[in-house]
């Protein structure tokens, strides 16, 4: 009997051995930048061996993030951060952030305008003339202090607003801002954007060809 039970713990010895050195082998893998296991400093590896190790880089995880839950690639804007946007607190101020989100929505308007009529409508929307846009209200909220050195990615999408407000006049746009430096979201906002007649300084319906390419990047 004790001749068994010596047996059974040199097995399990053994295998604990071998166990110990797979794993050591593989620690080793994953330190070495020549082995195709490297998983870089910073860096996550993969959930499962089946599941391919990507790293991106912070712009392409930016776009990926936004593009997963429905902004419109049409909108995206990178907004360097400059020194000077600092305020006595060293960190953005939040009235730059009103700016960083118009820089986006023009974007955003400017690719409408081509979809609806080239570049020359476009240029009319920005230029006020005829039917175009106007914002009606902005509301933003920080989520993290930003600070110099960084670039922010702007991107937007629409949707109508529920029930019983829905008009036929004016829908939401909603913004957010992702960090370069931080890999994640400092900023969001919600634009009120209401359809405009300028020549008759008035707000309007303005019709379901206006209306198409704004219902076509809801998601």
């Amino acid at each position: 009997m004790w001749r068994l039970a010596r047996a059974r713990t040199v097995v399990r010895f053994s295998r604990f051995k071998r166990y110990s050195s797979t794993i050591r082998e593989l620690q080793d893998a994953f330190r070495d930048p020549a082995s195709p296991y490297h998983i870089p400093e910073g860096s996550r590896g993969p959930a499962s061996p089946d599941e391919q190790l990507i790293t991106l880089s912070p712009a392409e995880e930016g776009h990926a993030y936004f593009e997963d839950r429905g902004f419109d690639p049409t909108s995206f804007w990178e907004q360097p951060i400059a020194w000077g946007d600092h305020d006595a607190f060293q960190h953005v101020n939040n009235v730059r952030y009103v700016r960083f989100f118009e820089s986006g929505r023009i974007r955003w308007i400017s690719s409408v305008g081509e979809e609806l009529g080239g570049p020359g409508r476009a240029d009319a929307f920005l230029r006020a003339r005829g039917i175009s846009f106007i914002l009606k209200s902005i509301e933003v909220n920080f989520r993290r202090p930003v600070q110099y050195p960084d670039t922010l990615l702007i991107a937007h999408k629409p949707a109508l607003e529920p029930e019983p407000k829905r008009a036929r006049t004016q829908f939401l746009l909603h913004g957010r801002a992702f960090s370069y430096a931080q890999r994640a979201i400092v900023a969001d906002s919600t634009s009120v954007i209401t359809w405009y007649d300028y020549e008759k300084l008035a707000k309007c319906d303005p019709g379901d060809d206006h209306w198409a390419p704004i219902l076509g990047r809801i998601r």
